[in-house]
């Protein structure tokens, strides 16, 4: 049996517990559509192979919050939420272990389709370091 809880090191955040399926919580999730609009708009973004994050500093809160958008181009309904099972486990797996107030919207490329987990997973976690030096840079 696989140890969650020793596989992602997350600052703190219990995205693990005993029994029950790990999972972002409200907290930890953009949900409004205003938050997505701001932080396409005045925030910055990382280009990857198979990704686009789109992230912003938050004046004020706790740690990440992360949302996504899968659009139509990449499919019909059971392969956007595939993509965006996918997706939220790669995040939650290499969950940063700074805790910067940050807003970050992943949207992936249609090429995501055909990408292997681990490929995936590598993405993400060199998206978060990315961010994390940037954002850094930034409230020091």
């Amino acid at each position: 049996m696989i140890d969650v809880a020793a596989l992602a090191t997350n600052a703190g955040v219990n995205l693990s517990g005993p029994g029950k399926r790990a999972r972002f919580t409200a907290s930890m999730r953009l949900l409004r559509h205003s938050d997505f609009e701001r932080v396409y708009k005045k925030g910055r973004r990382h280009f990857a192979a198979h990704i686009t994050v789109f992230y912003l500093l938050r004046e004020r809160g706790d740690g990440w919050r992360v949302g996504f958008t899968v659009g139509k181009v990449l499919g019909g309904a059971v392969e956007r939420n595939r993509v965006k099972r996918r997706l939220r486990e790669a995040v939650r797996l290499h969950w940063p272990g700074v805790c910067i107030p940050a807003d970050v919207v992943v949207n992936p490329k249609k090429s995501v389709l055909k990408l292997e987990f681990a490929e995936l997973e590598n993405e993400i976690n060199s998206a978060f370091a990315v961010m994390q030096k940037s954002l850094g840079r930034r409230t020091t």
